[in-house]
C-alpha cells in the first residue's frame, strides 16, 4: 500500500489554482494543432465537432471518477496510488514505469514541439531550430518547477488567464469579425459516413487534446483541504475545457475550408489571418505560445510527483525520493523527467508521440474506472465524493476507452506492440525489485 508521502512537501494550492492547473494542463497546446489531425481522419463539419464533443464527455466521465477517487486517497501520487490501492503495487508500478518512458514525457515533448512551432512564427526555424526551442523551453521550465510548486502554480494561473484571453480572442475573430463562412462551416454531416475506425482514430487525436485532466490529483499533498479540493477542480476544470473546445473548433469551421484546416500546422495562426491578416495570426500566436507554455508548464510540475511518492513507497530508489532541502521540491525526479522527454524530442515525431500516449494511458484509464467497483465493496472504503451516474458512468468510460485502444492497436499493430512491449518490461523489473525488498526486509529481521 502507498504510504502517506506528503510530510516533506507543502500545502500550498488552493482551489484557483487547482483548476487552473486542470484548465491549464488540458488546454494548451493540442487544441491549436490537432483540429487538424482529426480532420484527416474525419474531413467534415459534422464528424469533427462530433469528435470533440465525444472526446469531451469521455474526459468528463473520467474527470468524475478521479475525483472519488482523489477524495478518498487525497495523497501525492495521484493515479498511482489509485490503481496501487484498487489493484496492487504491480498495477502502480507499471503506471508509473509507463508514464516515464512513454506517457507523460511523451506528452511534455509532444506540446513542447507544438510551442516551438508557434514560436517559428517569429523567428523562421528548421526542423532541428524547431526541436532545439522545444528542448530548451522543457530545460526552463523544469528549472522553475524546480525551485518551488508555488512558483511553478503561480506561472500556472497567469498562463491559464493568457490562454483564455487567447480563446476569448480567436472566438470573437471567428463570429464578430469574419467577413465570410467557409464552405464547408453549414455543411455537416454525420460521423458514421467516415467509418468506425477512422472515427476512432480521429478520438486518439481528440483524446490527446483533452489528456491530462487527472495531472492535478498527482500534486494532492501540496493541496489544501485535497479532499474538496481536487473533486472540484477537475469538475469545473473539465467543464471549461470541453466549452472552449466546441466553440473553437466551430470557429475553426467558420473561416477555414475543411482542405486548408486538415493541412495547416497552425490551426489557431491561419484562422486568425484570414480574418484579421498578418497583425491577426500574429497576435493569436503569441497568445499560442504563452498557452502551450503554461500547459506544459503544469504537465512538468505534476510528473515527478509520481515519480517522489514511488520512491517513498520503497519501488524506486530511495535516491529519486529526495526533497530539495530549500526550495522543498522532488528535484531529482524533475531533472531525470527534464532529461528524458527532451531526448523524446530529438528522436521522436509529433504523430508518433501522441500516438503512443493515447493507446498506453487509455489502458491505464479502464482500470482506473474499474477501481471504482473494486474498492465500492470494501470495508472501510469512504470517499467524500461518488461518481454521479454510478455504475452507469465508469462503465461507459471503460468500453470507450478499450474501444479507442483496440482501434488503434488494429490500425497499427507495429507501433502498439513497441508500446505495449515498453510497458510490459516493467513486469519482470518490478519482480525483482520485489524480491530484493523482500530479501532486505528478512536480512534486517536476522
Amino acid at each position: 500500500m502507498p504510504t502517506d508521502s506528503t510530510s516533506a512537501l507543502k500545502r500550498t494550492l488552493g482551489l484557483p489554482h487547482a483548476t487552473a492547473m486542470v484548465v491549464g494542463i488540458i488546454l494548451g497546446a493540442s487544441i491549436f494543432v490537432q483540429p487538424s489531425e482529426i480532420t484527416r481522419h474525419v474531413p467534415s463539419a459534422g464528424g469533427m465537432l462530433g469528435v470533440w464533443a465525444l472526446c469531451g464527455l469521455l474526459a468528463f466521465c473520467g474527470a468524475l471518477v478521479c475525483a472519488e477517487l482523489s477524495s478518498a486517497f487525497p495523497k501525492t501520487g495521484g493515479v498511482y496510488v489509485f490503481l496501487t490501492e484498487a489493484y496492487s503495487p504491480v498495477a502502480g508500478f507499471l503506471w508509473g514505469w509507463a508514464m516515464f518512458w512513454t506517457m507523460h514525457s511523451g506528452i511534455i515533448a509532444a506540446m513542447s514541439v507544438v510551442f516551438a512551432r508557434y514560436v517559428a512564427h517569429f523567428f523562421p526555424a528548421d526542423d532541428g531550430g524547431i526541436r532545439g526551442i522545444a528542448i530548451g523551453a522543457i530545460w526552463v521550465l523544469s528549472a522553475i518547477n524546480y525551485l518551488g510548486v508555488r512558483q511553478g502554480s503561480v506561472l500556472q494561473l497567469a498562463l491559464t488567464i493568457a490562454k483564455v484571453a487567447a480563446v476569448a480572442l480567436m472566438l470573437v475573430l471567428a463570429f464578430a469579425l469574419a467577413p465570410d463562412v467557409a464552405p464547408n462551416a453549414n455543411g455537416a454531416t454525420t460521423a458514421t459516413e467516415h467509418g468506425l475506425r477512422e472515427f476512432g482514430l480521429a478520438m486518439v487525436a481528440g483524446l490527446f487534446a483533452f489528456g491530462g485532466w487527472h495531472m492535478v490529483t498527482y500534486a494532492a499533498g501540496e493541496t489544501r483541504d485535497p479532499e474538496k479540493t481536487i473533486p472540484r477542480a477537475l469538475l469545473f476544470g473539465t467543464l471549461i475545457v470541453t466549452l472552449c473546445y466546441v466553440g473553437l473548433n466551430a470557429a475553426y469551421l467558420r473561416v477555414l475550408p475543411i482542405e486548408r484546416l486538415a493541412a495547416s500546422e497552425r490551426v489557431a495562426a491561419d484562422a486568425a489571418m484570414v480574418v484579421a491578416g498578418p497583425r491577426g495570426g500574429a497576435v493569436i500566436s503569441a497568445l499560442v505560445i504563452l498557452s502551450t507554455f503554461g500547459a506544459l508548464a503544469g504537465v512538468i510540475l505534476a510528473g515527478p510527483r509520481v515519480y517522489y511518492a514511488m520512491a517513498q513507497d520503497g519501488l524506486l530508489f530511495r535516491w529519486f525520493g529526495a526533497v530539495h532541502p530549500r526550495h522543498q521540491t522532488p528535484h531529482r525526479t524533475i531533472l531525470l523527467q527534464a532529461a528524458w522527454s527532451s531526448l523524446l524530442v530529438a528522436t521522436e515525431t509529433y504523430r508518433a508521440l501522441f500516438g503512443r500516449v493515447i493507446y498506453t494511458e487509455w489502458i491505464f484509464f479502464a482500470l482506473l474506472a474499474g477501481a471504482t467497483f473494486v474498492l465500492r465493496r470494501r470495508a472501510g472504503y469512504q470517499p467524500a465524493y461518488r461518481v454521479w451516474g454510478y455504475p452507469w458512468t465508469p462503465l461507459l468510460f471503460i468500453i470507450v476507452s478499450l474501444g479507442v485502444v483496440l482501434n488503434r492497436i488494429a490500425a497499427d499493430p507495429k507501433e502498439s506492440a513497441v508500446g505495449l512491449g515498453l510497458v510490459l518490461a516493467g513486469l519482470p523489473l518490478y519482480l525483482l525489485w520485489a524480491r530484493h525488498k523482500e530479501q532486505g526486509a528478512a536480512n534486517a529481521r536476522d
